[in-house]
């Protein structure tokens, strides 16, 4: 059997294993290639395409076929192209990613020597977290120097695929190569993230029609793309009360209003926009359910035409950055809670902000110092602590 006999078979078991990567598979071109030792996913101008090394193909038996079709799968569904930049050290975010794609395919459907959440037993490390959370973790042995991260990080400086463990363990050290991604410029990023949703979404929607079933790692992901709750609070006539100062001003020419200095000219209209600085409580008491409920009225405050600016905080900001409602906002954090370090960061820069907003479910002992306007907008399961600075209002159920 040729190598493209024995891709397009691995490809119709896939498609009849899990009909979702079988039609995501369909929406890319292969190609072949000795450029690469394994197999990869990368970037044809805004779309992607899945290159194979024809030699490592045919070293592995179909089960392992259909397995690493999966994984290069996973990578795109999981937006890992579209988030590489996100973070500095791109070794260990190349091992990060493959430790938590390859927790959604069965062990002996991958090669013996790939990443897995047992490949670092020291760190104890949880299910289905997510990127960052291994990333962080494999970045706090990298500091530490602990033995295995270190024969790993050794190989990496050396130029090598694979290491040898320190428990006699070979593993291969994945190397995704994306590192073009960083030279395109933001608008650029921002349509391949378009397209990459576009292509989550329709292949979604064809599962769908066929009467498939849409896998349970894609269904929080499409929740995000496709669903905006209504909102649980009224943030316009509430922000129009409570935030009454604005510190942005924009100027609009206009037809329609008279120029009284220069009456050939068109007049200009002027519009103030509110700044609100919206914390978010991101300690590990705050449930994946309480985060999206958070992040839904802030979908809803940012159509009153505020800008905001989000800032992540669990015992430390993790994040400060301008909230984008077409964009899924990654999450930082989930250790303990502190309220300080934000209300320190809002005194200081309190001029930049009509007033901040912060979301949490109250269970941490109020701020000291708090100045200005301060709304704290507790969870719907979830209860101040202690009597917080500002005022207090509590989400419906």
């Amino acid at each position: 059997m040729t190598n493209v006999e024995s891709l397009a078979k691995a490809s119709k078991e896939l498609m009849l294993k899990e009909p979702f990567y079988g039609l995501l598979l369909m929406s890319l071109n292969k190609i072949w290639s000795n450029k690469l030792p394994t197999a990869g996913v990368r970037l044809n101008k805004i779309n992607y395409e899945l290159a194979i090394n024809p030699d490592f193909w045919e070293s592995l038996p179909m089960e392992q076929k259909v397995g690493v079709l999966k994984h290069e799968l996973l990578h795109i569904g999981f937006f890992h192209l579209v988030n590489f930049t996100k973070y500095a050290n791109k070794k260990v975010l190349n091992i990060a990613m493959d430790l938590e794609i390859n927790q959604y395919i069965e062990r002996s459907m991958l090669p013996e020597d790939g990443m897995f959440l047992d490949t670092f037993p020291e760190l104890e490390l949880e299910e289905r977290k997510g990127t960052r959370y291994y990333y962080d973790k494999l970045m706090e042995l990298a500091q530490e120097q602990e033995e295995t991260m270190q024969c790993i990080m050794n190989a990496i400086s050396n130029g090598e695929s694979e290491c040898e463990l320190p428990n006699g363990q070979k593993i291969n050290i994945p190397d995704h190569d994306w590192e073009e991604i960083e030279q395109l410029d933001e608008a650029t990023k921002k349509l391949i993230e378009s397209q990459t949703k576009h292509i989550v979404e329709q292949v979604a929607d064809q599962v769908q029609k066929s009467r498939g079933v849409i896998p349970g790692e894609f269904e929080e992901l499409l929740e995000r793309l496709k669903q905006i709750d209504p909102p649980k609070f009224d943030w316009k006539g509430y922000m129009r009360r409570f935030a009454g100062k604005s510190v942005k001003t924009y100027t609009k020419k206009s037809r329609r209003k008279y120029n009284k200095r220069l009456p050939e000219n068109p007049g200009l209209k002027i519009r103030r926009h509110k700044h609100i600085l919206a914390a978010i409580d991101t300690s590990g008491s705050v449930s994946t359910n309480e985060l999206k409920e958070f992040l839904n009225e802030l979908y809803h405050m940012k159509k009153t035409g505020a800008d905001v600016t989000i800032i992540e905080c669990d015992t430390a900001i993790s994040y400060i950055g301008k909230f984008d409602p077409k964009k899924d906002l990654e999450i930082h954090g989930r250790g303990g809670t502190d309220f300080q370090p934000v209300i320190d960061y809002y005194n200081e820069h309190q001029k930049e902000y009509s007033c901040l907003f912060y979301f949490t479910d109250g269970e941490c002992s109020a701020p000291e110092g708090a100045k200005g306007n301060i709304l704290w907008v507790l969870s719907s399961r979830g209860d101040a602590y202690e009597e917080l600075p500002g005022q207090v209002i509590k989400l419906e159920l």
